[in-house]
């Protein structure tokens, strides 16, 4: 009991240093990348570490009506994220294997409900459109990935992770109809998960000034930049866990390499799909999502029976 115990803190301790330490690196490629995309010098893949150290020792400015809630938001936006870290397997297996699907659902949102009540905070012009953007993106995003996460439950016959994640489109058994049109739908709506273009509509920076994290400097800044490093990461390895996991089960460092690499192929689509697609409009995304919300529907209608 105490040897399972101490695998599982070491296993979600390695995974969360990982994530720290990769998701700057993974933002200054994709910095990098789409400087040479757009035929730019662009700046070294290192810039982003130093960012988030020059934020993080800026002056602290509060503006808002709610510092206390602001100096919790920024620190809870990342530490939901890390949270995620312990419950997929990065290379090395489940860290907390007692999770389930529930659970992760919650914390994916936790992310992005505390932006929007961070945003709330501020309580300025530009931040509140960008809250309603978040708002209007959160309630047509989310159920397409508890959509997939269900169809995958349905298809693993447990809530509980482990078998969640054994394979959407292909699972121990049979081919999955359901599991494909849900791997079609997630992939296409992949870069509003990490916020990126086409779908940084929250953010904005040439239209609406970051949006919701617009009042924010200094060290909360850094946090949240933080977070949406992290964020790329984590949701490239929900996605490698849900409908690409082939290869978990090598031994080490076979499995853990390998998990690495389709984290850097995804990193990679959405670096070049940003650089090379406009940003939508809100009502262009939200039509685009609740069309993909409705044939998930059926996607799950399929799982429900044995498709």
């Amino acid at each position: 009991m105490w040897y399972d115990l101490l695998t599982s803190v070491f296993r979600g301790l390695v995974n969360t240093v990982l994530l720290l330490a990769l998701a700057p690196l993974c933002e200054g490629i994709v910095r990098k990348l789409t400087a040479r995309i757009q035929s730019r010098q662009g700046p070294p893949i290192r810039q982003a570490y130093y960012d988030i150290l020059k934020l993080l020792g800026k002056e602290d400015i509060e503006v808002g009506e709610s510092p206390v809630f602001q100096r919790l938001a920024a620190a809870l936006g990342l530490a939901s994220v890390l949270c995620i870290a312990w419950l997929i397997p990065m290379g090395v297996g489940i860290p907390f294997s007692g999770g389930d699907v529930i659970l992760l659902v919650y914390l994916l949102a936790l992310g992005a409900v505390v932006g929007v009540l961070a945003g709330i905070a501020s309580g300025t012009t530009y931040s509140m459109l960008g809250v309603s953007r978040e708002v209007m993106m959160l309630i047509t995003l989310e159920p397409l990935l508890i959509i997939a996460l269900l169809v995958a439950a349905v298809n693993g016959g447990s809530m509980r992770l482990e078998p969640v994640f054994s394979g959407v489109v292909f699972g121990d058994v049979t081919f999955s109809y359901a599991g494909l049109i849900m791997l079609l739908m997630v992939l296409a709506a992949f870069q509003a998960y990490v916020k990126r273009v086409p779908f940084d509509i929250a953010e904005a920076e040439t239209e609406i000034m970051e949006g919701a994290l617009m009042e924010y400097s200094g060290p909360k800044l850094a946090l949240f930049k933080y977070a949406q490093m992290c964020r790329l990461v984590v949701y490239s390895g929900v996605f490698v866990a849900l409908f690409v996991p082939w290869g978990n089960e090598l031994m080490f460092p076979l499995g853990w390499l390998l998990f690495w690499l389709k984290v850097a192929v995804l990193v990679v689509l959405v670096t070049v799909l940003a650089a090379s697609h406009a940003r939508y409009r809100i009502d262009q995304a939200v039509r685009y999502f609740l069309v993909m919300v409705a044939v998930s529907f059926g996607a799950l209608v399929l799982a429900a029976l044995g498709y």
